[in-house]
């Protein structure tokens, strides 16, 4: 008496499992990999060291300095970029002025932004326009040459009451910047092969000024000078 199809087919199916298993075992199937490690929560180490009650050096966080400027109708996009940098060099002439300043050679070709479009010597670079703060008005984030050496001056800016302050001031040596959130991200090279160093300022509300929220060290690969870059970073912004 015939079989019914249904455990024909059942017979068969379990034929066919049988010998795919046999197979994928012939051919190195799936293996354990042992036992998962046991996780474990961080250890606490000299919980009798009396902590630090002030840090050990300036973080230049907290910092926001007025520009002795006014903002028309209370807009930063009304204020000239190259009249941020100019008031910048008047308030600060030890970094500026003078034959051994720093940033002598930036003050000096300052000389070539008046003119629009502006000069090729002018170290001001684009400016950028972006709601930082939440409010729903822009702030200014603003980049310039620090001449004669390689360093790139970051800066944001916003109206308070009328008055424009500056919120952020961080220089480095930068290799690429980038806008997110209420974010700024700045990128600098290191000294260690295929790693570059991220800081990322935010705005803090209650402080009303951006901070160093983020400093790390990032393994990003082989560098570009491994394909032909002169090794030399170039600033770049993304808005």
């Amino acid at each position: 008496m015939p079989r019914p199809l249904r455990t024909v087919l059942t017979a068969v199916a379990v034929t066919l499992l049988a010998a795919t298993a046999a197979a994928c075992g012939d051919a190195g199937g799936l293996e354990g990999a042992g036992s998962t490690p046991t996780a474990t929560s961080p250890a606490k180490l000299w919980p009798n060291l009396a902590p630090a009650s002030s840090p050990a050096w300036d973080y230049d966080n907290g910092e926001a300095e007025a520009m002795h400027l006014t903002a028309p109708g209370g807009d930063i996009r009304r204020v000239p970029p190259v009249d941020l940098v100019r008031r910048e060099i008047v308030q600060h002439p030890g970094d500026y002025a003078g034959s051994k300043a720093p940033y002598r050679v930036t003050a000096r070709r300052m000389a070539d932004c008046g003119d629009k479009p502006a000069g090729s010597g002018c170290p001001l670079l684009k400016a950028y326009y972006r709601d930082l703060t939440g409010d729903g008005k822009p702030e200014l984030t603003l980049g310039f040459r620090l001449l004669p050496g390689n360093q790139t001056a970051v800066r944001v800016y916003t109206v308070e009451a009328g008055r424009v302050v500056q919120v952020m001031s961080n220089n480095d040596a930068v290799s690429g910047v980038e806008l997110a959130g209420r974010s700024v991200i700045i990128h600098a090279p290191s000294d260690l092969a295929d790693y570059e160093y991220r800081f990322q300022w935010t705005w803090d509300p209650e402080q009303k000024v951006m901070l160093l929220t983020h400093d790390e060290m990032l393994h990003i690969g082989r560098r570009e000078h491994d394909r032909g870059h002169t090794g030399q970073p170039t600033p770049s912004v993304t808005p």
